[in-house]
């Protein structure tokens, strides 16, 4: 039994490393996107629902109108074997014969490691045109959890240990934060932390305050005390100048995180009394430990260029964020990454 089972790890662990010997690495930049359509689809109905209304959804919480994915298309017949080793392809299978419905279905690895093949599967373009412009934002947030699950692979090997230790010291939880993040700030039950991605500057800070009940996960409380916070903690350079959230601009939204209730807020912040400005998301979670909410944020300062793989990093970053109730258990292991699922229309 026990030579069984040795030599049944040594099989598993040498298919494993063959693997990934003999596949290439996923080739692109991160929100790259490979179309594998006939040319001529493109122009039709079902190619502009696929691109314009799916794949170029706009980003939200950002001040610049910018495209959820830098797309570029390919007729499947001619594709080669560069092109096979896209990070991330969406290919449209449209066959009468074979389905009955659209639905979506992905496979991981086809042709190179951490390699995302995502395939549309319809019995007609009108279908997979209805599917796309009802399923758009399921799709869009499939691939973008896509991305932030490699980011936060990336950010396991290397992150900021700053960020990590003052995530420690005051509020006893774990984060992985970007290692461009080096210079920080701390105060009463907050911290500030932040660096140069030569894009522009990336922030992320953390608080915590009394929970107090459902109440707490409202929108006009956790604006209330983000503004409170960071006024008292980031001023501007000058007498009446500190941070403030447009509100205007911002959308809160429950969601789940580790299996658990959270509070997502995105959306715009300014300096008062200047000129400065930038989008922020931030997650919020009670701390059952201490009863606590403890509120992760990272906003970005960037004028005049393009915000979305800030923000989006940063974004990954926060779903790291272990409590203190988590840390050591198999939620830390297998959880952090963000949960995708699947669509199929029946």
């Amino acid at each position: 039994m026990v030579i069984a089972g040795l030599c049944s790890c040594l099989m598993i662990l040498f298919t494993s490393c063959t693997k990934e010997a003999v596949f290439p690495s996923a080739s692109g930049r991160s929100y790259d996107v490979l179309v594998l359509m006939d040319f001529g689809m493109c122009n039709r109905p079902v190619g502009q629902a696929l691109i314009d209304s799916v794949l170029h959804m706009p980003v939200p919480g950002i001040p610049q109108e910018e495209y959820s994915f830098d797309v570029s298309h390919w007729n499947p017949d001619s594709l080669d074997n560069i092109l096979k080793l896209t990070r991330n392809v969406v290919a449209v299978d449209i066959n009468p014969q074979m389905y009955t419905h659209s639905k979506l279905k992905f496979t991981r690895n086809k042709y190179a490691m951490d390699q995302i093949w995502v395939t549309l599967q319809s019995p007609s373009e009108d279908s997979l045109r209805a599917y796309c412009l009802k399923y758009k934002k399921f799709i869009v947030d499939f691939l973008v959890k896509t991305e932030m699950n490699r980011q936060i692979v990336d950010m396991r090997h290397l992150h900021s240990d700053m960020v990590s230790q003052l995530s420690k010291e005051l509020f006893d939880c774990t984060i992985l934060a970007p290692e461009e993040i080096n210079k920080s700030k701390k105060g009463e039950k907050f911290f500030w932390t932040s660096g140069d991605m030569g894009a522009g500057l990336v922030n992320l800070c953390m608080y915590s305050y009394p929970y107090t009940g459902p109440e707490s996960f409202n929108k006009f409380t956790i604006l209330h005390k983000r503004d409170s916070v960071m006024h008292f903690n980031i001023p501007g350079e000058e007498p009446g100048m500190f941070m403030k959230t447009d509100t205007l601009y911002t959308d809160c939204r429950p969601t789940v995180v580790h299996g658990d209730y959270a509070y997502e807020v995105r959306g715009l912040w300014y300096m008062e009394n200047d000129y400065m400005g930038g989008p922020f998301v931030s997650l919020a979670r009670v701390d059952t430990t201490r009863n606590e909410v403890i509120v992760a944020e990272g906003f970005v300062y960037s004028p005049g260029g393009m915000k979305r793989r800030l923000i989006r990093r940063l974004e990954a970053s926060l779903y790291t964020v272990m409590l203190p109730s988590e840390q050591g258990t198999k939620k830390e292991e297998f959880e952090t990454e963000v949960e995708e699922e699947t669509q199929d229309e029946k």
